[in-house]
């Protein structure tokens, strides 16, 4: 049986390709330099790496934020199905200022700590840990995290 989705979060197109397209920027711009005036070797493969390292994480990006984040009555999970936690596992929601927390998201704290685990521009997982944000609306956000603070107040 499928469970009733209670609130969506997403990457906008206009934040994907923004976002995406800077990383790859980066990345053209750093390999360009290393080939165009080509420092000593070692800074020169150091530059290689550096930009084929922002290829890679724009490759992994633009696939990341295809999917979304569903708040159901028993889990957080992505659109595909990947259970992010069970909300019976989230001890405290933080929405503060002065949180660790992506851009336009919010951190949850779990009670145990689960495997490390990173979507970019979508969500991370870090231990006890848990950022959801980035290049999402900050409404949608704000939205998920208020239904979930109700949903913990109601299990208290």
């Amino acid at each position: 049986m499928q469970e009733d989705v209670l609130a969506t979060v997403a990457a906008s197109s206009a934040r994907r390709w923004t976002g995406v397209g800077m990383l790859a920027a980066v990345g053209a711009l750093v390999i360009y330099v290393a080939l165009a005036s080509p420092p000593q070797l070692g800074w020169q493969v150091f530059l290689l790496v550096v930009g084929a390292g922002a290829f890679w994480l724009s490759h992994r990006m633009w696939f990341a934020t295809a999917d979304t984040i569903e708040l159901t009555r028993s889990a957080l999970r992505t659109g595909t199905g990947q259970v992010i936690c069970k909300v019976d596992d989230i001890e405290a929601i933080d929405r503060g200022v002065f949180a660790f927390k992506p851009s336009n998201g919010f951190l949850v704290k779990t009670f145990a700590p689960s495997s490390n685990n990173w979507a970019p521009g979508l969500w991370w997982r870090v231990g006890r840990k848990i950022g959801i944000g980035g290049m999402t609306a900050a409404s949608e956000a704000k939205f998920m995290s208020e239904m979930l603070s109700a949903m913990l107040a109601e299990r208290d």
